[in-house]
């Protein structure tokens, strides 16, 4: 049970937030993912790469990358250009393209990682048979961002899916369009998390004279 507020147990006690920072992750720059993408290459991170590049194309949640397996990424040897996976979350199938950056990070990785179609493609350290944690992976976030001199409060596992999310929605304005790639069953949630609702509003009143 939680204390009330009025309890005295709770005098001097912090609050779980203190510290922190609560809200949503900001989304990478163009510049941010070439800048992640060239220090992985650089520090000769074949996996980190991959598993970058498919977080980045995929714009799944971080329970959804991990959990991808080598048969949902390739076809007849060769990585497929479009993938689908059934998210975890709405337990709804959403599909997402794999741009030449990520096919070939992806094939140079798993043609070194080896494996079958039923094999995770990014597996446990621990336990090869399982995946790659959740956890790990934020912790992989934490590292890549910090690399390239930002600060890992303000940037998680959330950022890389919306990070394309939220170019594609600026170049086109087509939240529908964003909304299916997200895998979203509301539009009212792909506003809510794209957080830029309010933004292009004021810049188009601000554009408008009457």
């Amino acid at each position: 049970m939680g204390h009330s507020t009025f309890d005295p147990a709770t005098n001097g006690r912090r609050a779980w937030n203190a510290g922190r920072v609560v809200g949503a992750k900001r989304a990478l720059k163009p510049p941010q993912v070439w800048a992640i993408r060239f220090w992985l290459d650089h520090e000769g991170r074949l996996r980190d790469r991959a598993l970058f590049d498919l977080a980045i194309d995929s714009k799944l949640r971080g329970c959804d990358v991990v959990k991808v397996k080598i048969g949902d990424l390739v076809s007849g040897g060769r990585i497929r250009a479009r993938a689908i996976v059934v998210q975890r979350k709405t337990k709804r199938p959403v599909q997402f393209e794999l741009m030449e950056a990520a096919r070939t990070s992806l094939l140079a990785w798993l043609e070194r990682r080896g494996g079958t179609v039923d094999d995770y493609a990014f597996p446990s350290r621990i336990d090869h048979s399982s995946h790659l944690s959740t956890r790990q992976y934020a912790r992989l976030v934490d590292e890549w961002v910090t690399a390239i001199g930002l600060r890992k409060e303000d940037y998680g596992t959330h950022s890389l899916r919306r990070t394309k999310a939220s170019i594609i929605y600026r170049a086109t304005g087509n939240l529908r369009a964003v909304q299916i790639l997200l895998g979203h069953t509301k539009i009212e949630s792909t506003v809510r998390y794209l957080g830029v609702d309010v933004e292009d509003a004021l810049t188009l009143a601000e554009g408008t004279e009457v």
